[in-house]
């Protein structure tokens, strides 16, 4: 868990940055910062999503994954923990009105991408913690930048990585096994389709908000996709 602590710690830093130079910026420039942000992280999420080489996997994983995520009520799951927190941090409610948006969006942003997946299996399985390491200094940049834009929201997602990349760390020696190259590569072409509705939804694309936490459960549908899609074919013959 020392890899996931760091990370925790350098999205915390990372962010505290970014607000002290927020202070510095008139709402204009931080409006442009956020429009050129939502532009990165389109192209963070392309990235990734056109490793795929299963383009069906993705869609059907996507649509089953996101009834889920809807059945679930995730995204207001996740608001609504993010409510929950900046009521315990500010007694004025209305102290951070970006405070929820930072904390859904950093949280998705820092936990989508094979560098989590693989990361989080090399740290619980080897000690190998260099992959975390990597991810924790592309966070840092990250969380300061978005951080300057979005708040001390940001910042608390580190407790979204203590569960989910935590998790994974954990679980990792009965995880391991089943995670094949395919698999992973499928994981992280979804977790960069759900990056690009992020940045749709920065850059204010749709009158309608992507619910993009409901997609989360998409992630993990190629675990059973693969072994299911190779039955099928092997009944067919």
């Amino acid at each position: 868990m020392l890899a996931v602590f760091v990370n925790m710690a350098t999205v915390i830093i990372g962010t505290c940055l970014g607000i002290l130079f927020r202070k510095r910026l008139k709402q204009q420039y931080i409006t442009t910062i956020l429009s050129a942000l939502g532009l990165v992280t389109i192209m963070i999420g392309v990235s990734s999503a056109i490793v795929t080489s299963e383009i069906i996997a993705v869609i059907i994983c996507l649509v089953l994954g996101t009834i889920i995520g809807e059945l679930l009520k995730i995204e207001n799951r996740v608001e609504n923990a993010g409510d929950f927190i900046k009521t315990k941090v500010f007694k004025n409610s209305t102290a951070d009105n970006k405070f929820t948006e930072g904390f859904v969006f950093a949280s998705i942003l820092f936990c989508v991408g094979s560098m989590t997946i693989m990361g989080s299996l090399e740290a619980g399985i080897n000690k190998n913690y260099d992959i975390i390491f990597a991810k924790s200094a592309l966070d840092f940049a990250s969380a300061a930048a978005y951080g300057a834009a979005m708040g001390i929201g940001v910042a608390f997602s580190a407790l979204f990585i203590f569960v989910f990349q935590g998790g994974i760390t954990l679980a990792s020696g009965a995880l391991a096994p089943i995670l094949s190259t395919a698999i992973v590569t499928e994981m992280s072409a979804i977790g960069g389709v759900i990056l690009i509705g992020m940045g749709f939804n920065m850059l204010g694309f749709s009158e309608h908000r992507i619910k993009v936490a409901n997609m989360l459960p998409a992630i993990f549908l190629p675990i059973a996709y693969f072994p299911l899609a190779n039955w099928i074919s092997g009944v067919l013959g």
